[in-house]
């Protein structure tokens, strides 16, 4: 990579307190998490250190950091690229998801309030607005804002961190997979997590928890990586 043009990394606020390295960090994390790089694209310390401005020794931490959560590949040669998705990986990542985030709406259930559940609303409603104007980044992000909120009712959220690293091995290829919205968002999940919310049935929130994860990513995303895997049978032959 040696053209500023050539991916977008999102700009993020910066704290009074926060330093380069971490800056570094959460920049590069952001953006792995909204898909912001394609899978399998190859990067290099320098190439990210000119991109954000910065000098390579906290691109460098950055970088070991982000590895450490399996969200970039180290490959030598100071080369690094997004990982590739592979169908075994993603059905671990993806049960994993549907694991942690429905304990985690479970565990929040008790703690919600009508005031979180309009807050919740108001986020579906801007979630709707992204999808029908198409702006796939805000969608992804108000998608993790809408989660965030709900799971972040618990005020022992402890799983959120697990939640979040899910979320960023899954970004790349999930963003991918959600230029295609409008063949999957058939059914609006979220209205069914709210509607489980007000009635305050914890039941009722897990399966649509899971629903929203499954029609969200799992159906098109299966068929993405068979389509895949046969482009590659193909060239092979």
């Amino acid at each position: 990579m040696t053209k500023k043009d050539a991916f977008n990394i999102p700009e993020l606020p910066t704290g009074d307190t926060e330093t380069v390295q971490e800056y570094a960090y959460l920049r590069l994390r952001n953006a792995i998490m909204l898909g912001s790089i394609e899978p399998g694209t190859n990067l290099t310390i320098r190439g990210l250190a000119s991109y954000l401005n910065l000098s390579p020794t906290p691109v460098r931490e950055a970088i070991r950091r982000l590895s450490s959560e399996h969200a970039l590949e180290v490959l030598g040669n100071r080369r690094l690229r997004i990982p590739v998705m592979e169908a075994g990986r993603f059905e671990e990542l993806i049960q994993l998801r549907i694991a942690l985030e429905t304990h985690s709406a479970e565990r929040a259930m008790p703690y919600i309030s009508d005031v979180i559940v309009q807050e919740l609303t108001e986020i579906d409603d801007a979630m709707d607005l992204a999808i029908a104007e198409y702006r796939m980044e805000d969608l992804t992000q108000l998608n993790h804002k809408f989660h965030r909120r709900l799971y972040g009712a618990n005020p022992y959220p402890q799983s959120i961190p697990l939640i979040e690293s899910i979320w960023l091995q899954l970004g790349p290829f999930q963003r991918q997979v959600v230029r295609e919205v409008k063949a999957y968002y058939h059914i609006d999940r979220h209205k069914e997590v709210l509607a489980a919310l007000r009635e305050r049935n914890a039941t009722a929130l897990i399966v649509a928890i899971e629903n929203d994860i499954r029609d969200g990513i799992v159906r098109t995303g299966r068929e993405k990586l068979k389509q895949e895997a046969r482009a590659a049978q193909t060239g092979q032959s």
